[in-house]
Parts: structure tokens; sequence; C-alpha cells
């Protein structure tokens, strides 16, 4: 099963998230990451998807997303053409104990500690989805209480297929 990365810009109006998301799910088709921002023309927003699928399901995903009224432009971010981040935001309990082990795990990742209590860390790390599950994974033997993760978001390289609207 493929991944896709999709990068989209759409009419900045009421409805449009739902419509988009309406069309994977009368078409069983699963949304594996959604992020959605204003961009420059506060007229138009980015919707960046992540989906898996096979060839086909993947082909038929961009053909009914360019149909759409709303969609005013469609392009799948390739690994080699494209830069793409997600942001998490890890809660884990520190006490005095394990306090500098956490930080220090963190340092590694070149992550920041955006906020220290005196019984937990908050853990801010801006990566690849590998680089974040690794740093999940390095902090597995400490007691993570809770994760929220923004989804991808990216934008293809160059300005040889810059869309203006």
């Amino acid at each position: 099963m493929d991944t896709i990365i999709l990068s989209l810009l759409v009419d900045n109006t009421s409805g449009v998230l739902s419509r988009i998301a309406g069309l994977f799910a009368r078409r069983a088709y699963n949304i594996d990451s959604l992020t959605v921002g204003v961009t420059a023309n506060p007229k138009i927003s980015r919707m960046t998807i992540v989906s898996r699928g096979d060839d086909l399901v993947l082909n038929q995903i961009v053909a009914q997303l360019r149909k759409q009224e709303d969609v005013r432009n469609v392009k799948v971010l390739k690994a080699n053409n494209s830069v793409d981040r997600e942001l998490i935001l890890v809660k884990v309990m520190a006490d005095m104990s394990n306090r500098r082990d956490i930080i220090g795990i963190a340092d590694i990742f070149r992550a920041n500690i955006v906020d220290v209590q005196k019984d937990s860390l908050i853990v801010e790390l801006t990566g690849s989805q590998s680089k974040l599950s690794a740093l999940l994974d390095m902090l597995s033997d400490y007691e993570i209480v809770e994760v929220a993760r923004t989804g991808i978001t990216g934008l293809s390289r160059g300005a040889n297929d810059i869309t203006y609207l």
C-alpha cells in the first residue's frame, strides 16, 4: 500500500473542509493526516492531505479532488521534489531523578523543551514522521502522558510549479 501527500489550494469558504472530507468518506478512503491553513491570499487555503491505497485508489482520489468546485489546484508532493514536516508535542512525566535524561534525549533530536513543571516536561519537535517516531521510541522508557501531532504539511521545491491565484 502506497502513501500519497496531496497539497490542495481551495477556496477559503465555509463548508469546503466538510465537502473534501465527505468525498473521502463517501468512497471509503481514509485520511491519515489533514492540515489546513490560510495562504498569503486570504481567499485561498492550503490543505495537505495524507492518504494510503494502491495506485488505482490514489489516482481516483486525485481525479475526484480535481473535480471539486472549491478546489483550485491539486499537487502530489513527491519525496524527492518536496519538503514536508510535522510537529509533535509530548508531555512526559519527569521528576528530579529523570529530568536530565529526558532533556538529553530532546537535545539529541534538537527538540525544544517548551514547558517545565515540577512533575512533567513538554517536548516540541518538528521534522519528518520518522524523526518524530524515533523521538517517541527513545522516550518510551519514560511515562508519556500526552501526545499531540499536527499532521503533515508540505510544499514542493523550487519555483517552477507555483500556482498563483
